[in-house]
């Protein structure tokens, strides 16, 4: 059985993004670098929606990199009609299903990056093996869209691992543990 990673970067009152946010929330720096470049280096098959996949394939090649190229890719879409993006196919299958089989009957580690309607629905599905949040030190305000954890089933998460990158920015990943979260 493999895993799956669920990768989110947001800022710290939970936006996936900002009205007018540069990418990274503009925090880029060495060790986000590092850890990108060390991520993208393990074998895996990247797991996006239509949003997700159309923003990273319309980046300049010299952007996202040599290496996203290269990966297998699968986008989940009921109206996108091409994929572009080398190594990239597109399923039209209920996500749910199909992530159940490629995590069965799969030779490599399954990851989402962003795709926060996939996000939530894998983790709603008990899918998630692997929850890291990247978590950029600012907050969005009235600019913040798209909330990362909007509209997702309560879930207790066991934390298994935390580093801090560039001084700045909290890497935090979680384990769900399959129990109901304590209530009073």
């Amino acid at each position: 059985m493999q895993t799956l990673t669920v990768d989110l970067f947001l800022s710290v009152d939970g936006w996936a993004k900002g009205a007018d946010s540069p990418g990274f929330f503009g925090y880029f720096g060495p060790d986000l670098d590092a850890w990108i470049t060390t991520e993208l280096a393990q074998p895996q098959l990247v797991v996006l929606g239509r949003r997700t996949y159309e923003a990273l394939a319309g980046l300049p090649a010299q952007a996202r990199g040599h290496r996203m190229d290269e990966l297998d890719k699968v986008v989940f879409s009921s109206t996108l009609q091409a994929a572009t993006w080398p190594n990239t196919r597109i399923c039209r299958e209920d996500l749910v299903g199909e992530v159940g089989r490629l995590k069965r009957d799969g030779d490599i580690p399954l990851r989402t990056m962003g795709s926060l309607s996939l996000a939530r629905q894998l983790c709603d599905a008990g899918l998630v093996d692997r929850l890291r949040l990247m978590t950029f030190p600012l907050l969005a305000g009235p600019s913040g869209r798209e909330p990362a954890f909007a509209g997702m089933a309560s879930a207790d998460l066991e934390l298994v691992n935390h580093r801090a990158l560039d001084g700045r920015i909290l890497l935090a990943e979680y384990r769900p543990t399959g129990r109901d979260i304590p209530r009073a």
